[in-house]
């Protein structure tokens, strides 16, 4: 019990320090705010004190590859545009960060407790949907074809919530497979207590397809959720449509969808969606 103590001590300060570094250079690049720099310095220390390298892997590949697409061609007008009607710009803020991250912190220190495959699947289905979703709007704001409503079908402004395009869930298929891949990746390095509590049960195709299907699933609910349910405001300046609060300098107005559903609380919902999947997919095999 006294090792496991001091063990456990140790990795709270190695990713307390890791992640304190990781956090102030994603703030310097300006892909975090202040905020959200504190709550990945908060998120990373958990993973890394509760869970495997397969845990905190996972998150620092999402991280990485979603401030890559972030951060390409970002001067790129059908980008910038769009970018205009979203809740939040590049840097994520706090309530991005718990929103991306959070439900996975949760299903780590779950395993930690109570160890069982099924929470590990659950969280490469939750950290693929949020990587397909994040993928989606980076690089699906670029796309030369007219976004699409996911409900009627009909073309939509691009930027405008529920929106669809080709590239769009080209790139959410990728991303989230890519989360699938680099899961088991890591998986093939056995982790620490494998023989007892189990995590690399299922084979590489599989982890990758299980992704792919619940990360897809869930980037399509965002899109769902993002068409009906979601907040979304009317600039009284330009007319346009738009997920913020305020827009062109002053207060817009409510148009539709539930005050309380922000974007930050459609990425959670969507993301519990494909957690959900990818577990009852797993209880199947």
């Amino acid at each position: 019990m006294v090792g496991f103590i001091d063990e456990w001590w140790l990795r709270l300060l190695i990713g307390l320090l890791g992640s304190g570094l990781a956090a102030a250079a994603a703030y310097r690049a300006r892909a975090l705010s202040g905020s959200g720099a504190w709550s990945a310095l908060a998120m990373g220390t958990g993973f890394v004190a509760f869970g495997e390298p397969v845990w905190f892997g996972v998150l620092i590949a999402f991280f990485i590859s979603s401030t890559f697409w972030s951060k390409w061609k970002r001067h790129a007008r059908s980008k910038r545009d769009a970018e205009a009607k979203y809740a939040k710009g590049g840097r994520r803020d706090a309530g991005q960060v718990w929103a991306n991250g959070g439900a996975g912190l949760v299903l780590c220190v779950l395993h930690a407790l109570f160890p069982h495959d099924g929470w590990l699947l659950a969280y490469i289905g939750v950290m693929a949907s949020v990587n397909a979703d994040t993928w989606a709007t980076e690089i699906g704001a670029l796309s030369r074809s007219v976004p699409r409503s996911i409900v009627s079908g009909k073309r939509v402004v691009t930027g405008t919530s529920g929106g669809v395009t080709p590239l769009g869930s080209a790139a959410a298929l990728g991303g989230a497979a890519f989360i699938g891949a680099v899961a088991a990746l890591l998986l093939i390095v056995p982790q620490p207590g494998e023989a007892a509590a189990g995590g690399g049960g299922y084979a590489a195709a599989g982890l990758i397809a299980v992704a792919a299907a619940a990360g897809l699933a869930g980037a399509f609910a965002d899109s769902l959720l993002g068409a009906t349910g979601q907040a979304m405001y009317r600039c009284q300046v330009c007319g346009s449509e738009t997920e913020r609060a305020g827009h062109c300098g002053s207060p817009t107005r409510h148009i539709r969808g539930f005050a309380a559903l922000d974007n930050d609380r459609v990425n959670l919902l969507s993301s519990l969606i494909a957690g959900l999947l990818a577990f009852a997919i797993g209880q199947l095999l």
